[in-house]
């Protein structure tokens, strides 16, 4: 085993120049760090982050990289359509867990080339329980901030021109860099507060709603001009117009509402205490914003009754839960998190019915060109379409789309006017029809032009009937349609105690096989190559799924930062994965897979091969049975058609594989593998 360097060790040779990692990455024989642990790369000082940079990447680029008024070109420079994103291999980071943009940059120092894009998850000011898919505001999170940056680079005085410049060097890395496009708030965020016409909302007395007008949004309004009245301006250079109407209109911006409602922009904590006024003010009066829902029925709210659905803050105030009326088996209430109402409402909304017919298309312009603003000013790649799968017309999804079909096709769409290479990643998990929303989730994906979709393969043990089954309607889906399932790994929602089973083996096959079908992309979220086994649950500190949001109390909370896995087993054999795939993948550029033996759907049989269809140069095996070893494995020959004499084996995920050369013995039917170990993946030559 090779000298795996964890954050204990890396001291003894940061400044050791002629360590074999360093010198590979200077040199461009690496396109990463290997064989050292990603907490180590974190601790590494900036001084050596910056050597290592400039080394690699030669003075000029890197001081291009680091200048906010210069721009380098994304690695798509000159790509004229999205369609890259259904082969690319994506790593998810959450910011929180490792702290601030700085360590974005000496974390990507541990991904290598072929997994080229990074996804960083919600970037702007958290709401309530400081959950990052609950903005309060557009503007970027400043617990991102990172000192150490501005140290070693003090032009770099806000968070705002840390995240450009940390998107730039990862450009220059080779990596491009999206975020996440979120079709929701937190319910009493800055946004909706400035824009209440923007959502919707009811009045609540006690355990009963009271009203929930579709114009219902005018008397909020309202009593929120009143509250400024009674407060006067939180800037006292920017005086509120007379008339509640005018100030609400597009002639009084949005930013001179907020400058009014809650202060300037840097002064962080006054701009929530005034927020927190104002909720207070709106919270007796009974107005909310109506919350979120998720799957069907979406529609049709009422008061949870149970004591267990109410909470009291630290001012006393007894906030309830919702619940769907008629819940369906996964019908959801997000308390915390309210939508934009992108459609009016029909009969005035008595039966929480919308009118498809009728887009309320101002909203969806606000949403599309404040998206359009962020991926401009930050030259950002992609975009996540968080609650993808939502589909709420009860019919199912139409025959035909428009401009106003979907949020997350108008944003994209909005952006490629300007980028036209500018994708879209869709959080959905490819669930039976009317599962997750009404009619298909293939059929609403590819009407809301998304290029790619994460899918659930991350919630299955490999090998299971279950993880079988779905492995193989990816591939059909990827085959026959036109969006494209992602062979996911691991996502930052899936790393939660509850959810260690899938995680405990076959997680050196999971990075083999998404990195290994080229036509097929991936995603893998942070911490995953090294994750520890977790045969009982960890502290809370361990799970990246629990800084998502923030609570210090209760069974979700967190005491601490996010604490590394230690396992250098895995961490190794997948570095020599990595290190394999260096040589390997350039081959298969555009190369479209030929399944040999596809993922059996009925879970019977676990070995699976493949290679290329126009010109096969490598052959992949794979065993997904953790627990037992497949003996004489036959590959059948036919589809070759003569063109390939033999196979020569070159790599083994295992430690303990054959060393030597070994070519496969064959037949007129077949070559026959004589034994796969559980889990156990091979690469072999052909010629």
């Amino acid at each position: 085993m090779s000298i795996i360097l964890t954050k204990e060790n890396a001291a003894l040779y940061e400044q050791d120049a002629s360590f074999s990692s360093f010198d590979g990455y200077k040199s461009g024989k690496s396109s990463f760090l290997a064989s050292i642990m990603p907490e180590a790369i974190l601790s590494l000082s900036g001084e050596t982050v910056c050597q290592l940079l400039r080394q690699r990447l030669g003075d000029e680029l890197f001081e291009a990289a680091i200048d906010t008024e210069t721009s380098i070109p994304s690695p798509l420079a000159g790509a004229k359509d999205s369609h890259w994103m259904k082969t690319v291999n994506m790593v998810g980071i959450n910011v929180r867990t490792i702290g601030h943009f700085w360590n974005v940059v000496k974390y990507g120092l541990s991904i290598p080339q072929t997994q080229s894009a990074i996804h960083l998850l919600p970037i702007w000011e958290p709401g309530v329980v400081e959950s990052l898919y609950g903005m309060a505001s557009w503007h970027i999170n400043p617990a991102f901030f990172s000192s150490e940056m501005a140290a070693l680079f003090p032009s770099l005085d806000t968070v705002e021109k840390q995240l450009k410049v940390t998107v730039k060097l990862l450009h220059a890395m080779g990596k491009t860099v999206g975020m996440d496009v979120i079709p929701h708030t937190d319910r009493y965020a800055e946004i909706v507060l400035t824009n209440p016409h923007f959502f919707e909302w009811l009045k609540r007395k006690g355990l009963h709603i009271i009203d929930h007008r579709a114009d219902l949004h005018i008397e909020v309004m309202q009593a929120i001009f009143y509250f400024i009245q009674q407060h006067g301006s939180a800037s006292p250079d920017l005086k509120a117009p007379a008339d509640w109407s005018y100030f609400f209109s597009p002639q009084f911006t949005e930013e001179k509402r907020a400058l009014v409602l809650f202060g300037a922009k840097e002064k962080l904590a006054s701009r929530n205490q005034r927020r927190e006024m104002l909720v207070d003010f709106l919270f007796h009066i009974g107005f909310e914003p109506v919350p979120a829902t998720m799957a069907p029925p979406y529609r049709g709210i009422a008061v949870d009754p149970s004591p267990a659905a109410i909470t009291v803050d630290y001012m006393g105030r007894e906030w309830r839960d919702y619940q769907i009326t008629q819940p369906g088996e996964m019908s959801r209430v997000f308390g915390p998190l309210t939508r934009y109402k992108l459609y009016e409402r029909l009969h005035d909304n008595d039966n929480w019915e919308i009118d498809f017919s009728r887009p309320r298309t101002f909203v969806w312009e606000y949403v599309a060109d404040q998206y359009a603003n962020i991926a401009r000013t930050y030259q950002l790649d992609f975009m996540r379409g968080d609650m993808s799968h939502v589909q709420m017309r009860k019919e199912g999804v139409p025959l035909h789309g428009d401009l106003y079909y979907d949020l997350h096709q108008a944003v994209k769409l909005k952006i490629q006017q300007e980028i036209p290479s500018f994708a879209y990643f869709g959080e959905s998990f490819l669930t039976a029809p009317n599962y997750m929303g009404y009619g298909d989730e293939v059929e609403h994906l590819e009407l809301s032009q998304a290029d790619s979709t994460l899918g659930d393969l991350q919630s299955m043990v490999v090998g299971s009937p279950e993880f079988m089954q779905n492995f193989r309607r990816y591939l059909d889906i990827l085959e026959h349609r036109q969006v494209a399932p992602n062979f996911t790994m691991m996502t930052a929602d899936k790393d939660d105690p509850r959810f260690d089973h899938f995680y405990v083996k076959g997680n050196e096959v999971r990075y083999f096989l998404g990195t290994f079908i080229a036509d097929m992309p991936s995603y893998m979220g942070l911490g995953f190559e090294c994750r520890d086994q977790h045969l009982t649950p960890a502290p809370n500190e361990h799970y990246t799924k629990l800084y998502v949001f923030r609570m210090d109390q209760g069974p979700k909370a967190t005491t601490g930062p996010y604490q590394w896995g230690t396992n250098t087993t895995l961490f190794h054999h997948i570095n020599r994965i990595r290190q394999f795939a260096e040589t390997v993948l350039p081959t298969l550029q555009n190369a479209k897979s030929l399944w040999l033996l596809a993922p059996d759907p009925t879970g019977g049989a676990k070995s699976i091969a493949w290679t290329q269809q126009e010109s096969p140069q490598w052959l992949f095996v794979a065993n997904l049975d953790l627990e037992n070893a497949q003996i004489n494995l036959k590959i059948p020959l036919q589809a070759f058609k003569g063109k390939v004499q033999q196979a020569q084996l070159v790599f083994s995920t295992m430690e303990n594989g054959p060393v030597l050369l070994q070519t496969l013995p064959r037949s007129a039917n077949w070559m026959q593998v004589s034994q796969l170990g559980p889990g156990e993946a091979h690469c072999y030559a052909l010629s």
